[in-house]
């Protein structure tokens, strides 16, 4: 929700400095340090009253309170497993993470990878955490979520069976910083459970604020090598798997022991010629060439092989890049953000993040096969002002990389919900003129005229889509879209390009002036009408339209039109009032046929869109869901006399906005005892219908 100024929820926490990395926002309003403190003053080991340890944490089906996985689980402090337990052993390793009886490889392979690169992890993992010095039950974590860092509170308890971590768990049985880790992030997502089955890169991008890109091995681009490479070199995060066929296939070893459907991490890249692995279950390890212990390893200097890390059976292996692009399927790189590349050679993109949502029967329009709704899709501007320093060829172009991340999605998996398949298309859009109309949302008649520039690869049921695009220096549109109309969720779309660019969500927050003038000097008492006579009246009058469908009316309507048309309090339309009243129905009526485009004698939620900037009603994408939820049924349609009452209580309110700011700067100040006011007035008490605030 915007404030006064327009800004959002995001841009007022980049304005205080929150949800950087050095100033994460307290998860839960959980305070780290004040809690520790209040346990050491106490003498007490924190529990956690935010996600106590007991079966809802664990999971809701496979790992549900009647589940046999569940069975004899024990929540154990690291001090009842073990008599010496340490947070972190001679520093954090890959080998510090295996996985345990929890689906969640695509995690555990993010953070093997993470610990590559200290300055990464210990950003994801702060330094001071101790089993010994002020222990009191209590940790913490930094995980980035949908634009922001936020800081993550658990206590220690952990799940166990027959004494021994149920989940992750370290090589090294007296380290317990990545059980703890794998705990933060299951808080975040509501339960264990949440986390089975994923992509490596929700985990890169949420231990980086980076953006991914995802390569099919089978098709890959000729400087596949050089890719990999370059990323290493650049501290990005890599992962790679094997697709599977069928559900068989889930977790097949295949004869050279490699597994499919399995997330694993790459490690290093050396000459262009091997390439390092590793499994984070901490064995089942390649045996092909190159393996531990294959003969190729013979002709090898025994001292590089030492600096090669060569151990048997931690997870990790060697093979060669041939071998490495035959049985892999894909590859996955976690390109890390600005403020993340803090060394000088790196170079730096520009980052815009953008909070949407999609809304069923208001901006959920589905992707282009669904050419009546598309339109509906939020949309954003960007401006490509410069081009490239190095085009790469002779062509001028701009590069840009346009990332959709749909949010909470693991949240609903406890209600039945799950990934939407999403995806996003980029149109180029000719420079508006300085008419004060610069963002003017895009019409269905333009997407039938124009075909995209751009667009992602697949629409998929992934977190995140993405892709890098080139285009010449100029204007376009970005509209982002489930596949599938009418499905809600709230999204984060991030813009990073190569050169400084301008980018803006199309809003329709203009007011047009068509009706400033009205309700001016009203005229006398020579013919008044009560509520019950203006009923009879339209009711007549609409009978003769047969080919509107309306069950007529109300009373209830008529009263609110007569107490919002009703200058003078008396309860009653004068002459003038009634005329008012009585233009802005036929008006209104020429507008409702115009846009009832399959002349159903209703109008559909998406039709009413179009048909209230007709009559001069720019309303926002949250306003317009607001709209549609007050006044459509359960069809999504719109009937004449419904559309009459939301076309007078818009006007309504826009008027009483605009009595609030006579300057015209777009801004109000009301107290309460104005806000309860254009309330009842306005909206008739309705609950729930201030939201439109």
């Amino acid at each position: 929700m915007a404030d006064p100024q327009g800004r959002t929820r995001q841009d007022r926490l980049r304005a205080e400095g929150l949800g950087q990395h050095n100033n994460a926002i307290k998860y839960l309003n959980q305070d780290y340090e004040a809690l520790k403190q209040q346990c050491i003053e106490s003498g007490t080991l924190f529990r956690d009253p935010q996600f106590p340890a007991g079966p809802t944490a664990l999971g809701f089906k496979e790992l549900g309170p009647h589940s046999s996985k569940t069975r004899g689980v024990e929540w154990k402090r690291p001090s009842e497993l073990v008599g010496d337990p340490q947070f972190i052993v001679g520093g954090a390793t890959r080998t510090d993470i295996c996985q345990g009886a929890l689906g969640d490889c695509w995690l555990l392979a993010a953070i093997g990878s993470l610990t590559l690169n200290e300055e990464l992890l210990h950003r994801v993992v702060p330094h001071g955490q101790s089993f010994q010095e002020d222990y009191a039950g209590i940790f913490h974590f930094q995980i980035w979520q949908f634009g922001e860092w936020v800081d993550v509170v658990v206590d220690d308890l952990l799940p166990t069976k027959d004494g021994e971590l149920l989940f992750v768990h370290s090589a090294e049985c007296t380290e317990f910083w990545s059980a703890l880790l794998e705990k933060a992030y299951a808080k975040l997502n509501g339960c264990y459970e949440s986390l089975s089955g994923g992509s490596t890169t929700e985990g890169f991008e949420d231990f980086t604020g980076g953006v991914a890109e995802m390569y099919d091995l089978k098709r890959p681009p000729r400087n596949m090598a050089h890719i990999i490479r370059k990323a290493l070199e650049r501290g990005s995060l890599l992962g790679c798997s094997i697709d599977i066929t069928s559900a068989f296939d889930m977790e097949a070893v295949t004869f050279k022991k490699l597994v499919k459907g399995h997330a694993y991490s790459v490690t290093a890249f050396r000459d262009e010629q091997l390439i390092r692995i590793r499994n984070p279950w901490g064995q089942v390890e390649w045996t092909g060439a190159w393996s531990d212990g294959s003969s190729e390893w013979n002709n090898i200097d025994p001292d590089e092989r030492e600096e090669l890390q060569l151990k048997m059976e931690d997870g990790e292996f060697w093979m060669s890049f041939r071998d490495f692009m035959r049985e892999f399927s894909r590859l996955e790189i976690c390109n890390l953000t600005p403020d993340a590349l803090t060394k000088d050679e790196l170079s730096k993109w520009h980052t815009q993040v953008f909070e949407g949502t999609w809304r069923r029967g208001s901006t959920a329009g589905g992707c282009r096969n669904h050419p009546a709704t598309f339109w509906i899709n939020p949309q954003f501007k960007i401006k490509l002002l410069e081009e490239d320093d190095d085009p790469g060829d002779d062509e001028v172009a701009c590069s840009f990389l346009v990332a959709l991340m749909q949010k909470h999605r693991r949240r609903e998996r406890r209600v039945g919900g799950d990934m939407h398949t999403i995806g996003f298309a980029v149109y180029e859009v000719t420079p508006a003129r300085p008419t004060g109309m610069q963002n003017v949302h895009l019409k269905k008649d333009f997407f039938l005229r124009n075909q995209s520039r751009a667009r992602s690869e697949t629409f998929i049921n992934l977190r995140e889509v993405s892709n890098q695009i080139r285009l010449p220096p100029g204007e376009y549109i970005v509209v982002p879209s489930t596949f599938e109309p009418h499905k809600e969720a709230d999204f984060v779309l991030r813009v990073f390009t190569e050169k400084q660019s301008d980018t803006e969500e199309i809003t329709e927050d203009d007011i047009e002036d068509s009706f400033k003038n009205m309700f001016q000097q009203l005229a006398g008492e020579d013919m008044e009408i009560s509520v019950f006579e203006l009923r009879t009246i339209l009711n007549r009058v609409i009978s003769r339209h047969k080919d509107l469908k309306t069950d007529g009316f109300s009373l209830d309507s008529c009263r609110n039109m007569v107490n919002l048309m009703d200058k003078d309090g008396s309860a009653r339309l004068g002459l003038v009032e009634f005329q008012i009243l009585w233009n802005k129905i036929r008006s209104w009526l020429t507008i409702f046929r115009q846009y009832d485009l399959d002349k159903s004698g209703t109008m559909s939620s998406y039709e009413m869109r179009m048909a209230l900037e007709s009559a001069g009603f720019k309303l926002n994408n949250k306003l317009h869901q607001v709209v549609v939820a007050r006044y459509a049924d359960n069809d999504l349609g719109v009937d004449f006399d419904n559309f009459v009452c939301c076309l007078l209580k818009l006007e309504t309110m826009f008027r009483f906005f605009r009595s609030m700011d006579p300057e015209g700067t777009g801004t109000a100040v009301m107290n309460l005892s104005e806000v309860r006011v254009q309330s009842s007035e306005s909206w008739g008490g309705k609950q729930g219908d201030m939201a439109l605030g």
